[in-house]
């Protein structure tokens, strides 16, 4: 204890020259906690004899800086998608479209009209931003939005089928990332769950016994994140739209995904889009804006005026709604499919349509540029619980490394950071998912790193 009684006092370390100026450079607070944090670490590894030198007051505000510098900044920062999985959960899904993040900026940066009618100059209604371009997009009678698909699908279940039967084969009650199952949101909904069929076969025939009795709803949910395979079945939804319309009971199609064009287009498996379940009958489609659809996280509900109304006056409906970045995003990016553009503006659609030779060539670049590692040919996935077990054919640039961890933990250190696949002790890094305007960036910090 007699060494740990040389440190110097937190106060004394306050008042230096050193710690007045960063306490100017990143607020009293922080300064304050870096200090007390630098300290408590010497202090452990004193007692428990990892390192018998006491640092001097110098060596201590240096590490003082050096904490502050990695730690007075938003936790919540750009990384480069290397890893060739489109939409990354992990690394925020679907990237904005130019248009949608200069949306994003103006309206943040000021004012703006988001309860207001220009026209009227009274209180107007933020419902109707992304509602006109959803109506005018998908032929549909109304639309809302929401902040999440999950809070979609509670939304309509808690206003239309409260305390009432809603049914829905056992082969879709899915469980989506982050260990929430589609039964659990029902429940918490209020509504009564009805399961129908088997695991693997549902037959229109089980649809009409369960409504034989009054029901609120019948809901399909899209197995957007696995498939069955071998000896299964259910009916398609246009056969359950017809028997629940018959009945008189909305059937509520959770499609997840919210694909607007057919990626049959781009060598990828056919997955439903939201204007074919409006075809087939659904009462009210819900999807997400983050995933296929390209656009910021969102839930969207599109279908039948008189139910969407009933959800508009729910009081669940202010908890989830959308704020302005999110109506300001999804505005701009449902205008590239209007104006018949998404393919060359959304990223992530740029990212399905790119070629073999385009990828090639890049990744040829990247090793010229470098002076290592070579392009080999691989698989980029679409990730974000969209089109499950679906690949790309892509080019890969393989770097063989000596410590792969290490150099695993100075690419997420870089800035920004890099994250790439690993294979035994090779980096690999997909050019298809790296914008093209970061390759400067991504070539930048791969030198800083593997030549470190």
């Amino acid at each position: 204890m007699t060494g740990l009684q040389s440190l110097p006092s937190v106060e004394s370390l306050l008042q230096t020259k050193e710690s007045k100026l960063l306490a100017v450079q990143f607020g009293r607070p922080l300064t304050l906690r870096a200090i007390r944090e630098i300290l408590e670490h010497v202090r452990s590894d004193f007692l428990k004899g990892r390192n018998n030198n006491l640092p001097d007051k110098n060596n201590i505000l240096e590490n003082v800086k050096h904490y502050l510098e990695l730690n007075a900044r938003s936790s919540l920062r750009p990384v480069i998608n290397a890893t060739g999985v489109i939409l990354h959960t992990n690394l925020g899904r679907a990237p904005l479209s130019q248009a949608a993040m200069l949306a994003m900026q103006a309206v943040a940066g000021s004012y703006s009209n988001l309860e207001f009618d220009l026209v009227t100059g009274k209180r107007g209604s933020r419902l109707m931003h992304a509602e006109d371009l959803l109506i005018t997009l998908l032929d549909c009678e109304a639309a809302l939005v929401v902040n999440n698909n999950a809070s979609a699908v509670l939304l309509a279940l808690s206003s239309l089928a409260p305390r009432k039967r809603v049914i829905i084969p056992r082969s879709q009650l899915v469980e989506i990332g982050g260990g929430f199952r589609v039964p659990d949101v029902m429940k918490q909904s209020g509504a009564r769950l009805v399961e129908i069929g088997t695991t693997n076969r549902t037959h229109l025939e089980d649809y009409h016994q369960a409504l034989s009795e009054p029901a609120g709803l019948v809901m399909r949910a899209h197995r957007s994140n696995f498939k069955m395979i071998g000896f299964t079945g259910e009916p398609n939804l246009a056969e359950v739209a017809s028997l629940a319309r018959e009945a008189g009971v909305p059937l509520v199609d959770d499609l997840g995904s919210g694909a607007l064009i057919d990626t049959a287009k781009f060598g990828l498996a056919h997955e439903p889009t939201v204007q074919e379940s409006l075809v087939a009958g659904a009462s009210l489609v819900c999807f997400s804006g983050d995933k296929l659809l390209g656009g910021p996280q969102a839930g969207i509900i599109v279908g039948k005026r008189e139910l969407i109304d009933k959800m508009k006056k729910h009081p669940l409906a202010r908890a989830v709604r959308a704020d302005k970045l999110c109506l300001a995003a999804l505005g701009a990016t449902l205008l590239h499919y209007l104006k018949d553009e998404a393919e060359k503006e959304i990223p992530i659609w740029r990212m399905l349509a790119a070629s073999l030779p385009q990828l090639n060539k890049r990744v040829k670049v990247w090793a010229t540029d470098l002076g290592t590692g070579k392009a080999v040919k691989g698989l980029s996935t679409v990730g974000g619980g969209s089109l499950p077990g679906e690949t790309l054919p892509t080019w890969l640039l393989a770097v063989p490394v000596e410590n792969v961890d290490k150099v695993q933990a100075r690419l997420r250190s870089n800035k920004p950071a890099i994250i790439a696949r690993v294979e035994k002790d090779t980096l690999l890094f997909d050019p298809r998912t790296v914008l093209m305007e970061e390759d400067a960036s991504l070539l930048a910090g791969l030198k800083k790193v593997l030549h470190h």
